[in-house]
Parts: C-alpha cells; structure tokens; sequence
C-alpha cells in the first residue's frame, strides 16, 4: 500500500484548496446559512466535474478514483463548502454501476435508468442517497433531500429512485432545522412512480456499498474540517494573552494542540486507506470506510470543541469562525445516526462477535441532527 500522492493528485489537491478557498469563504458559509446550499457554488462544482470524478468515463464521468474523490472532499472540508458534493458523488457511483450492469429487470427501465444516470453524471439532475432505510411511505433526514432531484433509497429489500419534481437545486424544499446548517428533509416514497434500481440481495449489496463510500468520503472531509479548525486554533493561540503572555505558551495548550494534531494524522491516514481500499475492490474496504468515518467524526469533534474552548466564551459567538466548525464537526456525523450503534456493527464485522442487542439506527431528532 502506497498512499503517496501521484503528480495529478497532488496538482488536484492543490487546484481544490485554492479553488474552495477562493469560492467558499467563511462569509459564504454564513451567507448559505440556515439552509445550508450555495446553487452559485454548486454549479461551479457541476462545471468541474466533481460529483462524477469516479464515474466510468464511458459513462460520461473523470473516470478517476475514491482516493482522487477524498482529495475533493478534504479540500471541502476544509473550507465547509455548502454543497452536497459527497451525496452527490455517491449516487452519481451507484446510478453509474447499477445501469452499467444492467441491474433492471425491462429494457424499458433500463432506457430511464440510463437518461437518469447521463443526465445526473451530466450535472443536470442532483441525486443523493437516503442514508437509512425508508420508514413506511417515508424518507427519514436524507442528506441534500431538500435540494436534491434525485433520492436513492432502501425500502425493504427494493432499492428505490424516486424523483421529487417540486423540488432541486434551483427550488430547494423546506429542510429540516439543525444547529449544522445541512439541507436534510424528509423525502415521500412514492412507490407507484419510483424506479426500481435492484431487488433482493442484489439492492442490499449495492446499497451498503454505497453507505460505506458516504463513510469514507465523509471521514476524509472531517478531516478536512478538523486540520482547518487546528489551524484556526494554532493562529488564535499564538495571538491572545493572559496574565501577560501568549496563551499558546502555556503547556497544557501544546500538549492538547499536539495531541489533536496526531489524532488527525490517524484520520487522515485512515480516510485515504479506506479510498484506496475501496479503489481496489478489497474484501476489507466497507470495513475501513467505517472505521475512517468513527475515528475522524471523533477526532475533529474534539480538535474543534478544543480550539473552541481556549478562544473562550468569544468561541461561542457567531462572529467568530471556529462555532461553524464546532457546530458541523458534530452535524456530519451524527447524520448518520447514533454511533455506538455504528461501532457495535464494526465489532461485529471485525471480531465476528454477536452484535450488542441494540436497535438499528434511529433517526437522530432534528435538534441533535446539528
């Protein structure tokens, strides 16, 4: 395993820092406020070809990889971009496999698949990915389902596309409130119109497929988020005094900045090892892109509560920077639901151990959503 930048990984990682840096200022992080979508921003996105990188070039797509697709998403991270590039991402990958597999069952839905892959691949359409099974006719807190076209989702054992026409990109629907500020809604499944993408074991397979790259994806972007709020809390410490001196020369503050600072050397070694894993089809990648995503929810959780604490009671203040990562630091992840819930399937996977007696994961309520 060499997990060593290429040439044109790195000119990428380089092109997206300066490019996010440029186009997603904290200013416009606010400014996307309280949805949480940028349109201008997303659009640009669409026009780079982020959300299709890893899509198969004959089917339109960069024809790249996830490890490429984790440079993009630590680069949005990084600056707390308001677009959906990750749900994106994932769902443009699995529209792209299920229709190159020709997983429908009629030459018909197999036509509409196709339309609806090129035309999501295209950037036309915005499609995203229910991150827990459907609740009876509904949709629980799906990630960009607010300004989403498209949702892929697991009803039983269908996995379903159900398209929202009253709602997108240019018409975003009502979302559901959370301190993160992320476009979540409930999305209705609409059995009658949906499309059918896969049925039986099949659908499973696929759908947890596409789980484990929203992990890892999203891990890489925690770790995006919480080097950035390290960096924040660096500048800061070496700026305000106490008693007379810098507060950064206290060692309790070191000890804590270096700490953080090995823990989101971990993050990002287990972000870019999932993606590589998940590049070459390992038996071990679903694995790894959990593992990625636990640790870095944890890591940048605590890197941004720190930095937070040493600027003080002005850390809670929306004037300054680091309460935006705070609040999505722990926004992120808990879209996924509860994590002991996450670590005790890990355990399963890993240990072979019978899972803890403990319900799936609940929908999180809206408040602790963000």
């Amino acid at each position: 395993m060499d997990l060593d930048f290429t040439d044109d990984q790195t000119a990428l990682r380089d092109t997206l820092r300066t490019f996010f840096g440029k186009e997603s200022s904290t200013a416009a992080v606010r400014a996307a406020e309280p949805l949480g979508f940028d349109a201008a921003l997303w659009r640009k996105v669409v026009d780079l070809g982020l959300a299709a990188i890893a899509v198969p070039e004959h089917l339109g797509g960069g024809g790249a990889g996830f490890v490429e697709l984790a440079i993009a998403a630590e680069c949005l991270g990084q600056s707390l971009a308001p677009v959906p590039l990750i749900e994106a991402a994932v769902a443009n990958d699995l529209l792209a496999s299920l229709s190159d597999a020709g997983s429908s069952s009629s030459g018909a839905r197999d036509a509409r698949l196709e339309s609806l892959t090129a035309r999501a691949v295209a950037g036309e359409l915005l499609a995203t990915l229910a991150l827990r099974p459907a609740t009876g006719d509904l949709a629980r807190l799906v990630p960009a389902g607010a300004v989403a076209d498209l949702v892929a989702v697991l009803r039983g054992d269908e996995l379903l596309l159900l398209r929202q026409p009253d709602r997108g990109p240019a018409t975003p629907g009502g979302a559901v409130h959370n301190l993160g500020a992320l476009p979540l809604a409930d999305c209705p499944v609409d059995t009658e119109h949906a499309l059918v993408l896969a049925r039986g074991p099949a659908a499973v397979r696929a759908y947890r497929r596409a789980l484990s790259r929203w992990e890892l994806l999203t891990g890489a972007a925690l770790f995006g988020l919480g080097s950035k709020a390290l960096g924040i809390g660096v500048d800061y410490v070496m700026q305000r005094k106490a008693f007379g001196v810098l507060i950064g020369t206290f060692q309790t503050i070191q000890h804590r900045l270096a700490d953080n600072a090995i823990a989101l050397d971990g993050a990002r070694l287990l972000a870019y090892e999932a993606a590589w894993a998940q590049d070459e089809n390992l038996p071990t990648a679903d694995t790894s892109a959990t593992m990625a995503f636990l640790f870095a929810a944890e890591t940048a959780f605590k890197t941004a509560s720190e930095v937070l604490h040493f600027h003080g009671g002005y850390g809670y203040t929306l004037e300054y920077d680091i309460q935006l990562y705070f609040r999505r630091a722990k926004a992120w992840s808990l879209v996924a639901g509860d994590s002991r819930a996450a670590y005790a399937r890990l355990a399963h996977h890993v240990f072979g151990t019978a899972q803890a007696q403990a319900p799936a994961p609940a929908p999180a309520p809206a408040e602790r959503a963000g």
